[in-house]
């Protein structure tokens, strides 16, 4: 099967900042490392501001957009303080979520049937501004057509469901993701998938999921660079993708 187009990587920076913010000061120098992460092969920088800024701050978005060479993402939910921001910023590509300012981690998918008129308005918003837009989603093929009319340019597969069940049956656990995937690519809709996808996990994906452009990844691959180094882990992570060329 596979992905029609080369899939890119885009490095998820949030846990550098935790680490960060733990001894207060400035080492790790997330703004130095994002270059670092590009010039290891990754495609893209992504960040998560929480209301709280317990991972990346606000005063770092605008450092990065500085910095960042590549592709700038940056997710959240759509609190006008969020819009606010990132209309301000104009990154190349922002991601929304469902969060709840007090979840510890991204945990669910948009419902766009029922929250059809809230996303559409969003992301009018956002497309006034040349921004490109993609959704959090479930691998759900319901939930395609109402995404359709919200406007997105493109969806990201929340694939912890995939993820957790990997080990036991990965056929069963893709499933989903195959017919969520057909659906979204007919409708014209581009892919993108992100949460716990790592070494061990990422190329099956890939190799199933067919027009899969974009994956995201940061605390599997955070984690492993504290035993691979950071270039090193970059590099294994654009092999599983196929797409390294170091």
């Amino acid at each position: 099967m596979g992905s029609l187009n080369r899939t890119k990587l885009s490095v998820n920076i949030n846990k550098l900042a935790t680490i960060r913010n733990a001894r207060g000061g400035n080492n790790p120098d997330i703004v130095d490392y994002a270059r670092k992460i590009e010039s290891y092969g990754a495609d893209g920088i992504t960040v998560h501001p929480r209301p709280d800024q317990r991972h990346v701050r606000f005063e770092d978005l605008y450092l990065l957009k500085k910095t960042v060479k590549t592709e700038f993402n940056i997710e959240g939910y759509p609190s006008r303080e969020f819009m606010d921001l990132v209309l301000d910023i104009r990154p190349q590509q922002v991601t929304l979520v469902p969060d709840a300012p007090d979840v510890l981690t991204s945990n669910n998918g948009w419902d766009t049937m029922q929250q059809l008129p809230f996303l559409k308005d969003i992301i009018a918003e956002l497309k006034s501004q040349n921004i490109r837009t993609s959704i959090f989603l479930n691998p759900d093929p319901r939930m395609i057509a109402s995404a359709v009319l919200t406007g997105t340019d493109r969806i990201e597969l929340y694939t912890e469901s995939y993820a957790s069940g990997f080990d036991k049956d990965r056929e069963n656990a893709i499933r989903p993701y195959i017919e969520t995937a057909r659906e979204a690519v007919e409708a014209g809709l581009v892919l993108n998938a992100g949460h716990d996808l790592d070494l061990k996990n990422l190329r099956y994906f890939q190799e199933h999921i067919a027009g899969l452009l974009e994956v995201s990844i940061g605390h599997a691959l955070i984690c492993d660079a504290l035993e691979f180094g950071m270039a090193n882990t970059v590099r294994m992570y654009l092999n599983q993708l196929g797409t390294s060329n170091q």
